[in-house]
């Protein structure tokens, strides 16, 4: 039986201009779909979020030229924690799966890895 799941993941920015911002959100949004088996018509809608210091481009356009046409998208700025991780790229996907909860695979990618040493 189908359930929707959410699959989080990030990935940090090069540079706050927009080729990195796309590049790096491509990169993300790639991985979480290809480790958890996840086609485009499964994807319910994706929240997308930046860092303060990162605002050249909006990460949703890397799922638009992705040929993500149908999918909800919504960009927003990360809460400015004092000592977050600066050029941050977050990114909550809500997914139609038959996967269970402790089957999905959250995806953090380079040095964000660090946001969640509690995952393999």
């Amino acid at each position: 039986m189908s359930a929707v799941r959410g699959i989080r993941g990030a990935n940090a920015v090069r540079a706050n201009t927009r080729s990195a911002i796309l590049q790096a959100t491509r990169e993300l949004l790639e991985a979480m779909v290809q480790v958890n088996g996840v086609q485009v018509d499964d994807i319910v809608s994706v929240f997308f979020t930046l860092t303060r210091d990162l605002d050249a481009e909006f990460p949703a356009l890397a799922a638009r030229e992705m040929g993500w046409t149908q999918v909800p998208l919504l960009c927003a700025q990360e809460i400015d924690v004092p000592g977050a991780m600066p050029r941050c790229l977050r990114v909550l996907m809500h997914v139609h799966t038959t996967r269970s909860a402790a089957e999905i695979r959250h995806v953090y990618l380079g040095e964000t890895a660090a946001l969640r040493p509690d995952l393999p």
